[in-house]
């Protein structure tokens, strides 16, 4: 038995088939970085278009038609967030405007849901004196 339903399987496949610019662009900014993005996944009855599965980040790219489809982008964040999931929403006109500026947004919310950074970084070496590696 699978558990996710082969119509979702294969229309989270053709989605990332037809892939956008906006995600197009994001995709080959963000996809050699870690931790890993995915595209395209299913989680319960809805596919999200970028996610990053151990942050629970997902991101979702919104174009002109999602200003009357409202309620159901709404329905949809609060069954993800339900879920553990935290929901990005980043216009498309937005990514194409300043592709590394949204890839820098993403990133900094991945790391701010792993936990986020150091607020003040670890001391380096000063003050350490060297030995010297031969005598």
């Amino acid at each position: 038995m699978r558990r996710i339903p082969p119509e979702m399987t294969d229309r989270a496949r053709q989605l990332r088939n037809e892939a956008t610019p906006a995600e197009r662009i994001i995709w080959r900014l963000l996809s050699s970085y870690r931790p890993a993005f995915t595209r395209q996944l299913v989680i319960g009855n809805y596919i999200i278009d970028l996610a990053c599965r151990e942050a629970r980040l997902g991101i979702e790219f919104d174009g002109s038609q999602h200003l009357e489809r409202q309620s159901y982008d709404d329905r949809r964040t609060a069954f993800l967030e339900s879920e553990g999931w935290r929901v990005l929403r980043v216009w498309n006109n937005d990514v194409l405007a300043n592709p590394e500026g949204v890839a820098r947004l993403i990133l900094e919310e991945a790391a701010e849901c792993l936990g986020g950074t150091h607020p003040q970084p670890l001391p380096s070496r000063e003050g350490r004196v060297r030995r010297p590696r031969y005598e």
